[in-house]
C-alpha cells in the first residue's frame, strides 16, 4: 500500500549512510512488510471472512506496540483528540477491511494498482476539505490516476466485476485518514496516532467478529499472527522512515509495491497481472509520480 505522512524531521547531510538514503531503506522494508501481509491475507481470505483478518490485523499490531511502549504507555495514551482518532480510525479500518476483501475476488497486483491512486486521492481531498489550491497541472495529474484505475477496473468489459470497486473505496477511505491526519496536525505523537488507530480498529473489529467469527484451524494459527506482526513492522519502519527523510524524497518509492505484490502474486499464487493492468498501472505511477514532482516543486519555490 502507497506511503504518506504528515510530518517529516530533517536530518544529517547526505552520503552513503545518510539518513535519507536510511530513510529510503526504511520505507523499502516497509513496502516489503506490507505487501507480504497483503499476501498472507489473500491466503487467508478464501478460507475465513476478511473482517476476522482486519481483527487479526489490528489486534496484533495493539498488543505489540502496547509491549513495546509499556514504560511509558500511560504517557502515550493521553489526547486532546478522541474524536479525531476515532474518525482517523473508522477511515483506516474502511481501507484496510475494503482492500482485504478486494483480495478475496481479484488478485494481489490488481488490487495493489488500484489502491496506489491514493496519493493523488489525498491531493483531491486536500483542496477539498484543506482549502488547499488544485491547479491545472495537480488536476491532470488526478484525472490521469482515475483513468488509470479505470483501465484496470474495466467497466463495461467482460472481465469487469463489481469487486474491483473495493479497492477503490480503500484508496477513498485512506486518503480520507491521511488528509485527517494533516488536518490534527503536529501537536499529536505520532506513536499517540499509532496506537489508538489500532485500539479503535480492534473495538470495532471485535465488535463485528460476534457475527462473523469462526474457529482458526491450528495450521493457519501462525499466518493470523504474521498478519498483526508484519502489519506492525511494516508501520514501525515507516514511521522511521519518515523521522529520517522528507516526505517528497520517499513518496515515490512506495511505488516499489506493485512489483512487490506482482511478485508475491506469481510465487505464492501463479497469477500474473494481465496487459491492461500493466498499462493501468503505469498510468496510475506515471501520474502519481508527476503529482510528486510538482508538489516537491511548489515546496521548493516557497519562501
Amino acid at each position: 500500500m502507497s506511503v504518506t505522512a504528515d510530518k517529516t524531521i530533517e536530518k544529517g547531510p547526505a552520503g552513503p549512510f545518510s539518513d535519507m538514503t536510511k530513510g529510503i531503506l526504511f520505507c523499502l522494508t516497509a513496502i516489503l512488510f506490507f505487501t507480504l501481509m497483503d499476501a498472507t491475507t489473500k491466503g487467508l481470505a478464501g478460507r475465513y471472512d476478511p473482517l476476522q483478518v482486519v481483527w487479526a490485523r489490528y489486534s496484533g499490531q495493539v498488543l505489540l506496540v502496547a509491549v513495546l511502549l509499556a514504560p511509558r504507555l500511560g504517557t502515550v495514551l493521553r489526547t486532546a483528540h478522541p474524536g479525531m482518532h476515532a474518525l482517523r480510525s473508522v477511515c483506516q479500518f474502511g481501507a484496510t477491511a475494503c482492500f482485504f476483501l478486494s483480495l478475496r475476488h481479484i488478485g494481489l497486483a490488481e488490487a495493489t494498482a488500484i489502491m496506489d491512486i491514493n496519493p493523488v486521492l489525498i491531493t483531491l481531498a486536500a483542496a477539498l476539505v484543506l482549502g488547499e489550491r488544485i491547479g491545472p497541472r495537480r488536476a491532470f495529474g488526478i484525472a490521469a490516476a482515475l483513468i488509470g484505475a479505470l483501465i484496470v477496473i474495466r467497466p463495461g468489459a467482460g472481465v469487469f466485476q463489481p469487486a474491483a470497486l473495493l479497492p477503490l473505496a480503500s484508496a477513498i477511505f485512506y486518503a480520507a485518514f491521511a488528509v485527517l491526519t494533516r488536518k490534527m496536525g503536529p501537536t499529536e505523537s505520532i506513536w499517540t496516532s499509532l496506537i489508538y488507530t489500532a485500539l479503535f480498529g480492534t473495538i470495532i473489529a471485535s465488535g463485528l467478529m460476534l457475527l462473523y467469527w469462526q474457529p482458526i484451524a491450528r495450521a493457519d494459527l501462525w499466518a493470523f499472527a504474521l498478519v498483526g506482526c508484519l502489519g506492525t513492522l511494516g508501520q514501525l519502519c515507516l514511521i522511521r522512515a519518515f523521522t529520517l527523510a522528507e516526505a517528497s524524497m520517499i513518496a515515490p518509492f512506495g511505488y516499489s509495491g506493485l512489483i512487490l505484490a506482482s511478485f508475491w502474486g506469481w510465487l505464492f499464487y501463479d497469477t500474473l497481472p494481465d496487459a491492461a493492468t500493466v498499462l493501468g498501472a503505469l498510468v496510475i505511477v506515471g501520474a502519481g509520480l508527476y503529482v510528486w514532482h510538482r508538489e516537491s516543486a511548489a515546496s521548493r519555490a516557497a519562501p
